[in-house]
């Protein structure tokens, strides 16, 4: 019988798990910013490790895998802050109109296609983070096609709870890969 643990404790270091969430006051833009970062960071500890099982399907029929996590994350990211904040023309990232689900689909074993996932995710990442930075105000907006006026602060919401739905899929994920439970 083993002793009781928090399933945190299997996959990493309390303390870093701790250092997540390094802010429990201050202002609606640090919060967060802090509470997002934090979840970006558990997609990421989550791959941390991993190639090849990066393409791992969850179970048939579900094309659901942690790299497809990551390159539908990196899609999200750039819809929400490049186009819709920032106004850029910029197109898609691994999927079309033709198959819209080319983020879980095209998400196979190939170190180049982990690479350019990870490639698109950090640059996306970085975006969204400069411009966020930038912004004076949450009370930024930008127009999105399904929803038309957004602002900055109702995307960081929706960005927070979007990788919060998706680390749970991770977290089942990354278990049936090693056994890794936890952040």
């Amino acid at each position: 019988m083993t002793s009781a643990s928090r399933r945190a404790e299997f996959f990493v270091d309390v303390e870093q798990y701790r250092s997540l969430y390094p802010r429990t006051t201050g202002d609606e833009r640090q919060l967060l910013g802090d509470f997002l970062a934090a979840q970006r960071t558990t997609l990421e500890t989550k791959c941390t490790g991993l190639e090849k099982e990066l393409a791992l399907r969850s179970v048939e029929p579900s094309t659901l895998s942690l790299l497809g996590l990551v390159r539908h994350m990196a899609g999200v990211e750039r819809r929400w802050f490049r186009q819709a904040l920032a106004g850029q023309d910029v197109p898609r990232l691994f999927h079309t109109e033709e198959n819209p689900d080319e983020d879980f689909d095209g998400a196979v074993a190939d170190p180049g296609v982990v690479a350019e996932a990870w490639e698109a995710w950090r640059a996306e990442v970085a975006f969204a983070e400069r411009f966020v930075e930038d912004a004076p105000d949450l009370d930024v907006e930008g127009r999105n096609p399904w929803l038309g006026t957004v602002s900055l602060r109702w995307v960081l919401l929706h960005m927070i709870e979007e990788y919060a739905r998706h680390n749970g899929h991770a977290d089942l994920l990354r278990e049936r890969i090693d056994g890794a439970k936890g952040l």
